[in-house]
């Protein structure tokens, strides 16, 4: 039987609390500190989250051991049908597994007091390269909070938090971000129609943060007897990777028409597509997800194959922070006990003076 209760703070940062019961023996929680409040301070890597466990007991009892764990992890998982049979393709990176104790492994000889203790936690998420948290439709990026409890002649109690790590913002000035692209198609129209349309497109940057407008300039010579009109497309691609296998879901993020060109003429259209602040960024740092984008620029020419150009894009989070509008949807439950990596021996830091506000949480992208 569990029970979660979300509760908000101050200085933008948000705390859950999970509880699990121990055959009415005892309440184990991932709290936090003595506001109720999980600090997630800031939400990138290398930065810190403190916290508490909070074990409350009807009475005395032995306790082997008590530890909190930082987990960071991406997970793939589809199948297919292959005649008769179910192919299943799955696949797992792992990016740290961090453990804390809170009470010492001692074989039983560690005595906890009836009552409510509360033992606080900090971590320092790795300051690696990690992709931000993302929740598709074949595959995820999770970041857990786990604790659990060790008792003599019992099965171990549980209890998981996950929280959002965002993208961290990356430079625009960087060179593959600011190359400009360029394409030219053109097409003979035949059967109801008569005559060719030539397209020039140029956009002046590949990378655009969320917000902001793609600048499309496109010069369209219409030498047929058709009008003809550009159509532009922003659409997705989120790819999974497993046993050297890729499945692919596609989907249009907006659409707009520009002017219509009459035949036997010429025109040159400027066009500012804004990408919506709710999109994910790409996701390009894991190897068996990604998140990619590209803009679609075509001709709808009626009675033909519609003329395209395709440029690939790179989403970025807003320039000046997060919507602080946009909040998370935390994942939380209690589970049974399961096989777990080792956990990383390796120094945490202490938490640093809690005397700034982090940037509000970002929002878990996904299907």
């Amino acid at each position: 039987m569990g029970k979660q209760l979300f509760k908000q703070g101050p200085r933008q940062t948000y705390g859950l609390i999970i509880a699990y019961y121990c055959l009415s023996l005892c309440t184990l929680l991932i709290a936090a500190d003595d506001q109720g409040i999980l600090r997630v301070l800031g939400q990138f890597s290398g930065d810190y989250i403190t916290g508490q466990v909070t074990l409350e007991l009807t009475k005395g009892t032995k306790v082997n051991a008590l530890s909190v764990k930082l987990k960071g992890e991406a997970s793939v998982l589809w199948t297919e049908k292959n005649g008769k049979s179910t192919d299943t393709y799955k696949s797992k990176e792992k990016y740290f597994s961090i453990e804390q104790f809170l009470i010492q492994r001692d074989n039983g000889n560690n005595l906890v007091a009836q009552g409510s203790t509360v033992y606080p936690f900090t971590f320092q998420i790795p300051a690696q390269d990690l992709p931000q948290s993302f929740n598709g439709t074949w595959g995820k990026i999770k970041y857990t909070l786990e604790a659990n409890l060790a008792r003599p002649m019992r099965l171990d109690s549980k209890a998981r938090a996950e929280f959002n790590l965002g993208s961290k913002n990356t430079p625009i000035h960087s060179m593959h971000l600011m190359a400009p692209q360029h394409g030219v198609t053109d097409k003979k129209l035949n059967f109801f129609n008569s005559g060719y349309v030539t397209m020039d497109v140029k956009i002046d940057k590949t990378g655009f943060h969320q917000g902001e407008g793609i600048k499309v300039v496109t010069s369209i010579h219409n030498k047929s007897t058709r009008d003809v009109r550009p159509k532009y497309c922003v659409y997705t691609e989120h790819s999974f990777f497993a046993k050297s296998k890729r499945k692919m879901k596609t989907k249009d993020l907006l659409k707009e028409v520009g002017d219509t060109v009459p035949p036997s003429s010429g025109l040159t259209v400027t066009k500012i597509i804004t990408i919506p602040t709710t999109t994910c960024p790409s996701l390009l740092n894991c190897s068996i997800i990604k998140v990619e984008y590209r803009l679609r620029v075509y001709l709808d020419v009626k009675y033909a194959l519609d003329p395209q150009i395709t440029f690939p894009i790179i989403i970025l989070p807003a320039a000046q922070g997060f919507d602080t509008n946009l909040r998370p949807t935390y994942g939380f439950e209690s589970f049974p006990t399961g096989n777990y990596p080792p956990p990383y021996s390796g120094p945490q830091p202490s938490a640093p003076p809690m005397d700034y506000a982090p940037p509000p949480p970002y929002e878990t992208c996904g299907k």
